[in-house]
């Protein structure tokens, strides 16, 4: 995967931002094109022509609409990833194996790629989120019969999960209920936002080792938090 680097120019964190590949037609995984020297764009008003861009696929050059890269930044702030026009990209050559990345030692059986699936409602996130942590390791993942008070979107076994789809930074509140959650059914807990975190929120969830993820448009999860990377290093 193309990765770049990004800085908010909300909070002027620094991220590496790599963009997802999706099957073409043919099979050939394919990706937005990034640039890497422009800076990202701060999201405010979003347009149809907002939300996908055109993309050539390397092998059998057949163009498409593709998700538009973004990145939400913990602050809150979504971001634009500027993508190479079409109309200037290179020819078509032949495609390039990905680098390989050696495994945590801790990782028995290596993962194959997650496949996201592109966030249009709140019930998007949620599967997405489901399928996450599926794809971790988690069994029997789904969500309760009954929505209970606690807000708990999605258990599986030895893991409870909340999914925020709301516009705003998830809560100092909603983080500490997760953990309570969680500590109080032996589960692990794990958190999904789509508007990121409020900084006290984020620095709660450090401090009690939740992990923190948040989800793109794209459907690809995140990690925020070192518990987070820790998780999506060693699986369940």
């Amino acid at each position: 995967m193309e990765s770049v680097p990004v800085r908010c120019p909300q909070c002027n964190r620094d991220h590496a931002y790599s963009t997802p590949a999706y099957p073409c037609p043919c099979g050939m995984p394919t990706a937005p094109p990034l640039l890497p020297d422009a800076p990202a764009v701060r999201v405010g008003h979003r347009s149809w022509n907002d939300v996908w861009v055109t993309v050539r696929c390397s092998s059998c050059a057949r163009e498409d609409q593709w998700p538009q890269p973004e990145l939400c930044c913990p602050c809150g702030t979504v971001l634009r990833i500027p993508v190479r026009p079409v109309a200037t990209a290179p020819s078509p050559a032949a495609p390039v194996p990905p680098a390989h990345i050696p495994l945590p030692r801790t990782a028995a059986h290596p993962r194959p790629a997650f496949r996201p699936m592109t966030i249009r409602t709140g019930h998007d996130a949620v599967t997405t989120a489901g399928l996450y942590l599926s794809w971790l390791g988690y069994r029997d993942v789904g969500r309760p019969g009954v929505a209970p008070a606690s807000g708990i979107d999605l258990r599986g076994d030895g893991v409870i999960a909340r999914v925020d789809s709301s516009t705003r930074p998830a809560t100092l509140r909603a983080v500490e209920t997760l953990w309570l959650n969680a500590l109080g059914t032996s589960a692990t807990g794990v958190f999904f936002s789509l508007a990121g975190y409020a900084p006290d929120a984020r620095a709660r969830a450090d401090g009690v080792g939740l992990p923190l993820f948040v989800l793109d448009r794209t459907g690809t999860p995140q990690p925020v938090n070192s518990p987070a990377d820790e998780l999506v290093g060693t699986g369940a």
